[in-house]
């Protein structure tokens, strides 16, 4: 089996779709001996700011001297981002030999999903290169998903918004509740939800599990002081801290990381300040208000859903000058568009609709249709590439492009600015 082979056979997967359960993901394990059993894990859920506080918390980690898996998804531009350890992507041929092995116990008659598949291949990988922690990033939910077959050391839910509702139920506190799925019996959860019903929800079956709770905004707190962050945690304080990672909403999900560290040193990790303050200065995630471009300004940001464009929007008002909003939008089909649209299309001078190479790419025509009530000038470019042309032709100096509406639209983005940095599969 070649590399490309083994990416054709995973993605070949996707036709199977979605599925919820763990059976699947646990009959899988067991042919390769449970790897998942008796390894250190942080589990971390939520609406919006998995990857950013999981990328924070990676950056501390690794300062202090651990050697550190991380398992997110989806992946920007190569397969391989999904894996990595040290900030180091998985080799493509131990992704070959993994699958390889995975094919065989594979029972093509009943197959797994794509994502369970993934999953499994994260714990096998990280348990045979003897992480010290392992940070697993939830894909949809929590409950039922395939990661929530890893008893953590902490775990960790973001935030709560409507998303996925389709799957995971029509109200917030249904969300809510697939969301808690990973909370564990006498494993601490850390959260940094905020509505009082929400939280209700997460103290009681955090009290039926006998699991400590925390929260940030109540057990941690912090602050904002010119570009700095000010955090007062269960134990420590810390001032005039940096963040790597740019937008104020980074603020929370740092504070968040934060408290994660607190709880791994009650757990007899040796995280000093030093480690703190290097590893959240040194942290980088990309797609997430990421510049690519000064002359004109270049943003972009993987926010899929209104939760997250709602803080993008924010950001942008609070910490850009600029002189015109020139907008490119690419979202998924079973986002709630016209909710996206209201809140982000309002602020463009102009929209360029486009859609990233994914089947679950809403046609840019319904996005523009979507938006017309706004009365906004746009136009439809069809493929990323020639939509960033001519983004940038109808850009002055002045003038502000932004990218957003999904992590595929942001990948194909850098693919195209920067193809030797961001040098894709390929298949």
């Amino acid at each position: 089996m070649t590399y490309q082979d083994a990416i054709e056979y995973l993605f070949g997967l996707q036709k199977y779709g979605i599925k919820f359960g763990l059976s699947k993901t646990t009959n899988l394990l067991k042919s390769f001996g449970n790897p998942q059993n008796g390894q250190s894990y942080v589990h971390v859920a939520g609406s919006n700011g998995k990857g950013s506080v999981a990328a924070l918390l990676e950056s501390v980690l690794i300062n202090s001297g651990l050697k550190v898996g991380f398992y997110s998804s989806p992946h920007l531009v190569r397969f391989t981002e999904r894996f990595r350890i040290n900030r180091r992507e998985i080799k493509r041929d131990v992704v070959v030999r993994i699958v390889e092995e995975l094919r065989k116990v594979i029972d093509p008659k009943h197959p797994p999903t794509f994502f369970e598949v993934t999953t499994a291949m994260a714990l096998i990988y990280f348990e045979r290169e003897e992480t010290d922690i392992s940070i697993m990033e939830v894909g949809m939910g929590g409950r039922l998903d395939a990661t929530n077959i890893i008893t953590p050391i902490v775990s960790v839910i973001t935030n709560i918004s409507l998303e996925h509702q389709f799957f995971l139920g029509r109200r917030l506190i249904d969300i809510a509740g697939e969301k808690a799925g990973i909370i564990k019996r006498n494993v601490a959860l850390v959260t940094a939800a905020t509505q009082p019903s929400v939280i209700k929800l997460f103290k009681a079956i955090c009290e039926e599990k006998k699991a400590p709770f925390w929260r940030v905004g109540e057990d941690v707190r912090f602050r904002t002081k010119g570009g700095t962050l000010n955090y007062y945690g269960l134990k420590h304080t810390f001032r005039d801290l940096e963040l790597g990672l740019m937008g104020r909403f980074q603020a929370r999900n740092a504070a968040l990381s934060l408290a994660v560290t607190e709880l791994l040193e009650l757990k007899g990790y040796n995280i000093s300040e030093r480690h703190v303050r290097e590893g959240l200065k040194g942290t980088t995630w990309p797609g997430r208000m990421h510049i690519v471009s000064r002359e004109p300004l270049i943003v972009l940001d993987g926010a899929h859903n209104p939760s997250a464009i709602r803080e993008l929007a924010a950001s942008l008002e609070r910490d850009f000058e600029y002189g015109r909003l020139i907008l490119v939008l690419g979202v998924m089909e079973d986002k709630d568009i016209d909710d996206m649209i209201r809140r982000i299309v309002s602020m463009a001078d102009y929209a360029i609709y486009t859609r990233p190479d994914y089947y679950r790419s809403a046609d840019p025509a319904d996005l523009r249709d979507a938006a017309m009530p706004l009365g906004k000038p746009c136009e439809i470019v069809r493929k990323i590439p020639q939509a960033l042309k001519r983004a940038k032709e109808i850009a002055g100096r002045q003038d502000l492009i932004l990218i957003c509406g999904s992590l595929f639209t942001v990948g194909e983005a850098l693919v195209t600015f920067d193809p030797q940095k961001y040098k894709p599969d390929g298949i």
